[in-house]
């Protein structure tokens, strides 16, 4: 398999930490083949937050956390996973991420997004997408949004067979066990439905204003002492 992020290896400083993939999953170095993961249907985990977007408050100031709004696509009893979706990182040209991987040429003509997702795996990728796209090898999926890992993904946009919406993502953040519940009631996050226009129709630098005043929250005013549901 080819790697879809061996052109950015430079950008980032890979770390030593377990692989749990699939087949041809989007990843800078070789992982092992655990098989192809059940999907996380994120519209029946009630309880918890995936299939919803975590919006940083300003108690997280500093750190690539700040101003950040997260899509979780898992979370549950044992941690939680999810993607930063409005750091485009603009110096990547996702055409020439591509150049090299086994894919008809006219996949450079998909000017896809490239976003920084996280500090966890950082040379690991995954497609964001709408939901109109659902494979086996589809990561999680909720209402309005889905994750594949696969480079298969890649190839299905070029013939045609795509999600309608989709962006690449580098990285992810990740939390242990009860560690993101901790951060909710220390009031560094608040939560808000995940939908496909916030992802894909609204600009990067108003997201984390949009997200928190879907829910009447204006940042400017907010308190890091009050709590919140």
């Amino acid at each position: 398999m080819t790697s879809l992020f061996r052109k950015v290896a430079s950008m980032f400083s890979p770390k030593n930490l377990p692989q749990i993939a699939s087949p041809n999953t989007i990843t800078l170095r070789a992982t092992p083949d655990f098989g192809a993961p059940n999907i996380i249907d994120a519209t029946a985990q009630n309880g918890y937050l995936a299939g919803q977007l975590l919006v940083a408050t300003p108690v997280i100031d500093s750190g690539c956390f700040q101003k950040s709004v997260i899509y979780m696509f898992s979370h549950n009893a044992e941690g939680a996973m999810g993607v930063i979706i409005n750091q485009p990182l603009e110096l990547i040209n996702y055409a020439a991420l591509i150049e090299g991987m086994d894919l008809p040429k006219e996949a450079a003509e998909r000017n896809i997004p490239v976003y920084f997702g996280g500090p966890v795996e950082r040379a690991r990728g995954f497609i964001v997408h709408s939901t109109d796209y659902v494979r086996d090898f589809t990561l999680a999926r909720s209402a309005n949004l889905a994750v594949t890992s696969s480079s298969t993904i890649l190839s299905d946009i070029v013939a045609g067979n795509g999600p309608k919406q989709a962006a690449l993502v580098v990285g992810f953040a990740g939390w242990a066990a009860g560690q993101l519940e901790a951060e909710i009631e220390q009031n560094s996050w608040i939560t808000v439905p995940a939908t496909a226009d916030l992802m894909f129709g609204t600009d990067n630098e108003l997201k984390w204003a949009t997200a928190s005043k879907s829910l009447g929250i204006d940042m400017a005013f907010f308190s890091t002492t009050v709590g919140h549901a």
